[in-house]
């Protein structure tokens, strides 16, 4: 028989790693520090915890990113979507769940599982080699001993404990018959960023918005960490004086509008965010505004008024791996081979992506365990294109915490608009899951939008 798995975290990945790894016939060592150890966020001692909110957000299979993980992740017999939907709550076409009866049943269903052990203590530190196969799933409040040997082991620059967030937009939503395309004074291939051009009234009624603008507070335990200089919000640069943001991230020194022939008084630029170049990131531009009034605000910026965020801008305190620089495609640790990470920690934003992630790393970290070779999915799927953004398509020196979304997907050739771009995406992705799982292919029927 195989030597069993270790799994460090019993949250939502590293539940839902477990449970892959025992139904593949695998033995499961599960190592959860609750009750001994409590982080800030947690308040019990049960798996899979939901600790900011009940929702799994939209449910809708065939129109919407996330309901497409949703669909795949039950295709590949996830336990967290299973539970979730035995204890879901009325929310529209959202998945949301009773938080106390969902970690409940999965507590239950992987302490009675014969090939699953739970161990109740702290793992002080990386699994050593001796363990053999392991997955860190700890999600952003990683314990501190272990967050510092995985930084000893990575590298000083290789793991966040400051989430700096910048929007970023859909490429295909940007109007470029206002920006163009120029890197300032043509450096490097001379048209690497996106420009969107202010004159002096427009970015004096930007600077005014940004100061008049709801923000959001820190949480008590985020109030602790400081600003970093290279890290600001842009409000609180606007708030050191009119022209900070103009000679910050604004500057528009090296930049000519090909409109004018001239100089603009201001400019926002945007840098290409993965491989694909449908993720464009707002340089400069992290912020603590509440998110309507970024959506609100940013398209007041000449070229951006019908801009879609694939994320909204964010600052907090959180954990997480430069995953495209330390993972390799199995989410395996390059510096370390026999540790695969999930969850949070790899760079995924939300409930289901850390699932989504504790999945497929339980799925490889079996399959290796049975001398099998591990297939990644498609990058056409849900799931393939969240892992393939972690461990590659995403830029390294930009990366960021990300949501699923359908600009993480490779585009369609000669793509329809709206509804029916989102359902060809859908529609694709489910085929190609299907053929990855060795399962007949089947269409869902359509739920109601979130």
């Amino acid at each position: 028989m195989s030597r069993p798995v270790h799994v460090v975290g019993a949250g939502l990945a590293g539940s839902e790693a477990a449970w892959q790894i025992a139904s593949a016939g695998v033995a499961v060592v599960l190592h959860e520090m609750r009750p001994g150890r409590m982080t800030e966020a947690h308040r019990t001692e049960g798996f899979a915890e939901l600790v900011c909110s009940n929702s799994f957000r939209a449910d809708d299979p065939l129109f919407n990113a996330v309901g497409l993980l949703h669909e795949e992740m039950r295709r590949a017999g996830s336990l967290i979507l299973r539970a979730g939907d035995a204890h879901r709550l009325p929310a529209g076409g959202a998945l949301a769940v009773d938080r106390d009866a969902f970690s409940a049943e999965v507590t239950r269903v992987l302490a009675a599982h014969p090939l699953v052990t739970v161990v109740r203590e702290e793992v002080p530190g990386l699994p050593p080699a001796d363990w053999g196969s392991a997955i860190v799933a700890t999600g952003p409040l990683t314990a501190p001993g272990l967050a510092a040997d995985i930084r000893r082991v990575t590298g000083e620059d290789s793991l966040a404990f400051f989430d700096a967030i910048a929007p970023i937009v859909h490429r295909d939503s940007i109007d470029m018959s206002v920006a163009w395309m120029q890197s300032r004074y043509d450096k490097g291939g001379g048209a690497d960023y996106i420009n969107c051009p202010l004159d002096r009234a427009q970015y004096e009624a930007f600077v005014a918005g940004l100061l008049a603008a709801e923000k959001t507070e820190f949480k008590e335990w985020e109030r602790s960490t400081p600003y970093f200089d290279g890290c600001l919000p842009i409000e609180v640069m606007a708030e050191r004086g009119p022209d900070t943001l103009r000679w910050g991230p604004m500057k528009p020194v090296g930049l000519t509008d090909p409109r004018t022939g001239r100089r603009p008084w201001a400019v926002v630029q945007l840098r290409q965010d993965n491989a694909l170049g449908t993720l464009w990131n707002m340089v400069g531009f992290q912020t603590k505004l509440k998110h309507a009034e970024q959506v609100r605000l940013f398209r007041t910026i000449p070229g951006l008024e019908r801009a879609e965020f694939a994320r909204l801008g964010g600052l907090h305190r959180n954990t997480f791996l430069n995953s495209p620089r330390l993972l390799d495609p199995l989410l395996r640790l390059k510096a370390a081979p026999h540790v695969r990470f999930a969850g949070q920690i790899t760079g995924v934003e939300g409930y289901v992506e850390s699932a989504a992630i504790g999945l497929l790393a339980g799925r490889f970290a079996a399959a290796e365990a049975k001398g099998e070779a591990a297939a990644p999915p498609p990058a056409e799927t849900a799931l393939g294109a969240l892992l393939a953004h972690i461990t590659g398509g995403a830029v390294a020196e930009t990366f960021q915490p990300m949501n699923i979304n359908f600009g993480l997907f490779p585009p369609l050739a000669d793509a329809p608009k709206g509804r029916d771009r989102k359902r060809a995406y859908c529609e694709r992705a489910l085929r190609a899951a299907d053929a990855w799982l060795g399962r007949p292919h089947t269409l869902p029927q359509p739920r109601a939008a979130a």
